[in-house]
Order: C-alpha cells, then structure tokens, then sequence
C-alpha cells in the first residue's frame, strides 16, 4: 500500500517547483545585486504564481514588505502575448526570442507602473526593475497580501466607481490595461488596487480601443453578477471623454 503524502511535503514539492522555474542563474545574481544594494533582505514566499511570472512578498532591511516579480525566462508563453508588444511604440526594437520578451515584460510593466503612479492610479509603486526581475511595493495588511477581488467578491457600487475612476486616469495617461477583471483587482481597505500592467498597452496602440472596450465589458459583466449595474456605452464615453478634453 502506497502511503499518502503529507499536507507538508505537497507544500514543499509546489515550493521547489516555483523555485526551478524561477529561481536560475542570472535572477539569482539580480537577487544578490538587490540584497546588496540594501533594497531587499530576504525573498520570503510566493504571493502569486502564473504562466508568465510569478510574485513574491520579500522582506526589506527595515522590515517592511516588497513585491518582487521575476518573470520567467523559459515559456511559450510570451509569444501568443507579443501583441501587447509588437503594437507598442516604445518596444519596436525588441527581438522575438524568449530572453528579450520576458525582459521586454519587465521593464514594460514598469514603466507602465510609473505612468500610474503619476496619474495616482490605486495600484503598486514601482521601485526597481533589473531584467526579468521587477521590484514594486506590498500591497496587503500585516504580513500578508489583500485578496483579489474574485475570491470575496465586490461589496458596493463604490468600488465599481474606483475602478472606473482609475482606468479613466489610466486613459487620460495614455495608457489601457488591456487584461482587466476581478482576477487582478485586490481588495484593499481604501479601494480596490489594479495590478499586474506587463501587457498594458499606451492609446496610440493600433487595438488601445479594442481593449479598453474588453476592459469594461469583463468589469461590468463581473459587477452585474452581483447587482451592480452600469451601462457599457456611458462608461466607455465616460473614459474616453476625459481624454480629450485634456
């Protein structure tokens, strides 16, 4: 009779899994550069894993809390994502291998996380990006991260309003998130905060429209499930309109 594995050791088989594909060589030099550097003191734990990244909470010198992001290197992946990047004026002179779209994702995630900042957007303050490697702040309470908005679900029109608020912002920027829904939305205590901006796209992109579009389609439909309603056509004009009388 085989015997069953325990919770601990299930948990340490996922951990060393997200460790082999993330943790290579040249990340784990960017990671010494940081520790160095007085940015970082430890990489704690994984907060958040996906196809083409994953997320860790890191603890700093002062024992405060980062989000660290590595991309990673090694997937398909980023290629049935290159239209994030191919239409994107500021990326035509990236190279269609593996090695330079991840990096390309990186260091687009955070200049897009600058023009948030900027536009006071509630999403996470970009600090360093090195590589596949990028470095933002925790969002979360105590020494764990808020949940995202599909695991409690929406809790009043209000936060509807915020997020609409911040991709009007987002537009008046120039920019469009173009993978927006409950998914990478966290439920802080103040407002819901937008994450995860690798693929967002500027105005001037040939499909900026096309996804904006998208964006409120999948935030509406996800509120409507919960009572909150808002008519697509108002919303759009409402982003839209903002831009240009700026």
């Amino acid at each position: 009779m085989t015997k069953k594995r325990s919770k601990d050791s299930r948990v340490l088989k996922a951990e060393r899994k997200v460790e082999s594909e993330v943790f290579d060589r040249a990340t784990l030099q960017i990671l010494s550069k940081l520790i160095k550097k007085g940015i970082l003191q430890s990489v704690d734990f994984p907060i958040s894993t996906g196809k083409e990244a994953n997320v860790f909470r890191a603890t700093t010198p002062e024992g405060g809390y980062l989000a660290v992001k590595i991309y990673k290197i090694e997937t398909s992946f980023f290629f049935r994502r290159s239209e994030y990047l191919e239409g994107d004026p500021r990326f035509k002179k990236i190279k269609n291998n593996e090695f330079d779209i991840a990096i390309a994702f990186a260091r687009k995630e955070f200049k897009n996380l600058q023009i948030c900042e900027q536009a006071n957007v509630h999403s996470p303050k970009p600090i360093f990006v090195d590589k596949n490697v990028m470095v933002m702040t925790f969002i979360g309470e105590g020494e764990l991260p808020y949940p995202t908005m599909n695991i409690l679900g929406p809790t009043s029109e209000a936060e509807l309003d915020s997020i609409i608020s911040d991709m009007k912002k987002m537009y008046s920027a120039g920019l469009v998130h173009t993978d927006l829904s409950e998914y990478n939305i966290l439920l802080a205590k103040d407002a819901p905060y937008l994450i995860d901006f690798g693929q967002a796209v500027v105005i001037r992109h040939p499909r900026a429209k096309e996804f904006l579009e998208r964006d409120v389609r999948n935030i509406l439909h996800y509120f409507a499930k919960f009572g909150y309603k808002k008519d697509f056509d108002q919303v759009v004009k409402f982003i839209i309109e903002q831009q240009k009388e700026q």
